[in-house]
């Protein structure tokens, strides 16, 4: 097994913002692996330093030092080569993701099967939520009204950074503007627990549907996390605070949530797949999610969730940001459906020819 890394920057319509900050551009890397008998397959690293304080040139040395170790590697061996990346970069999780993801697309293109068939085959369709970031109530409701005409479920609310009653603001903007969707309210480990629960409340009050809390206050703070569900009788998803096997054990045993986030960009594709299994067997739901990625990496992430099915909550809507991603995907994408049907092999996506042309790289 070999390994090319090549960094891409691709610019945002918009910023991303978080309660915790904003992106720009999302400055990610592309990774091909290819393994001996010719087969390629790619990943993407999408580090976010405002959630997790990685930056993209933390993402490279960590990519170019597992490189060093890894070629020559068996892939057949994926399941300890997520353990083998863990030790060599424990600093990245975009890296790690990046190379399971190019390695498992690789064995999957030479098997001739979808990544979706490989981890379990149960569906080959998702319903996402979108994203509302950051901003003013004004333009709160402008995005809520367009994103229930073209059919969405489900929105995503960002809350957190500001005042509660500018985030209450932002939600009652969001209600009327479109009373038929759910919501789902991020504060990105920004709140605490006494204003996580009057939002919750507020949210209620308006009439509004909260189908779910993902992380309302900071990620070492499992209590106060309980504090929010008990207070405010909703469901609390784990994000920031969930990123390996032995956290969703200490969430499921403590009752820090009710949900787990499963992020390929945060944990790994190896380690979200047993992430996923452990939460079932919790009993504690499932989200979909990523950072700010194209469709390569959100290309993997529906298969994954595809495979081991029943995954509630779905959060792969970042590549509607991008201007000009530099990405041929298979995954289809109407409105809030996203499929997986037409994928023939692998997880179905890779750099455009004329991105790879533009770097006198191969396709």
């Amino acid at each position: 097994m070999d390994l090319d890394v090549l960094p891409v920057d691709i610019a945002l319509r918009e910023p991303f913002g978080i309660a915790t900050g904003a992106k720009t551009a999302a400055l990610n890397v592309f990774v091909r692996a290819t393994l001996a008998d010719g087969t390629r397959g790619w990943g993407e690293a999408a580090p976010f330093e405002a959630v997790n304080g990685e930056r993209r040139e933390v993402a490279l040395g960590a990519i170019h030092r597992a490189r060093d170790t890894l070629v020559g590697w068996d892939a057949r061996a994926w399941r300890s080569l997520g353990g083998q990346l863990r030790e060599l970069a424990p600093e990245s999780p975009s890296a790690r993701c990046a190379i399971e993801t190019a390695v498992l697309d690789a064995i999957t293109r030479s098997l001739g099967i979808s990544l979706a068939t490989f981890f379990g085959g149960l569906e080959t369709e998702l319903f996402s939520d979108l994203t509302i970031t950051t901003g003013t109530a004004a333009r709160a409701r402008e995005s809520a009204f367009s994103i229930a005409r073209q059919g969405y479920r489900t929105i995503k609310l960002k809350v957190g950074g500001s005042s509660v009653a500018d985030d209450v603001a932002r939600i009652r903007a969001v209600i009327e503007a479109a009373p038929s969707c759910s919501l789902v309210l991020d504060g990105n480990a920004a709140l605490t627990q006494e204003d996580a629960v009057a939002i919750a409340l507020e949210c209620k009050t308006m009439g509004g549907e909260l189908a779910l809390f993902e992380q309302p206050c900071a990620r070492e703070d499992d209590d106060a996390a309980i504090f929010v569900h008990d207070r405010a009788r909703v469901l609390v998803c784990a994000d920031e605070s969930v990123g390996s096997v032995k956290d969703v054990a200490r969430l499921a045993r403590k009752g820090a949530a009710q949900a787990i986030n499963l992020k390929i960009t945060k944990s790994g594709v190896v380690e979200c797949y047993d992430m996923a299994c452990v939460a079932r067997a919790h009993g504690l739901g499932l989200m979909v999610g990523g950072m700010v990625e194209s469709s390569m990496a959100m290309s993997a992430s529906a298969h994954l969730a595809c495979g081991v099915g029943g995954v509630e909550f779905v959060d792969l809507d970042t590549p509607l940001w991008l201007v000009d991603e530099p990405v041929v995907a298979e995954m289809t994408r109407e409105g809030p459906r996203l499929s997986i049907a037409k994928v023939r092999a692998g997880h179905g996506a890779r750099p455009s020819d004329a991105w790879l042309a533009e770097r006198r790289v191969e396709p």
